[in-house]
């Protein structure tokens, strides 16, 4: 069975930085595309970030374009989230998400983490 289990989140301060991680198993990870996901409490889950398998190419939401950085270890079966100059409205619950998707910014991703949850304070 497919496993994604992310880690690395907590409170942090406004301005501050946070890595996330997401270690998979179970799947052929160097050939999927991974994506980050996050749910704000009474929200829609709502498109991060993803990463191809390769070449890597990356995507990012609008709303964190220039202050987030996705990237993936195919050796390791682990992808990262470093969150730079987060906001309080960065608060939510992020999710590793695993498949072979061609619109990565659809929640229709075959395999989900738990979530790990990033309070932001202000």
């Amino acid at each position: 069975q497919v496993q994604l289990v992310e880690s690395g989140g907590g409170l942090v301060q406004a301005g501050g930085s946070l890595q996330l991680s997401c270690a998979a198993s179970r799947l052929t990870f160097s050939s999927i595309t991974m994506g980050w996901f996050r749910q704000a409490p009474g929200k829609a889950r709502e498109f991060v970030a993803a990463i191809r398998p390769s070449p890597a190419f990356t995507y990012y939401a609008d709303s964190v374009k220039g202050r987030f950085i996705v990237s993936r270890d195919n050796a390791k079966n682990t992808v990262s989230l470093q969150m730079n100059s987060l906001k309080p409205e960065d608060t939510a619950v992020y999710l590793c998400a695993a498949g072979p998707v061609s619109r990565v910014y659809y929640i229709t991703y075959t395999y989900w983490g738990q979530g790990t949850q990033v309070p932001v304070s202000s």
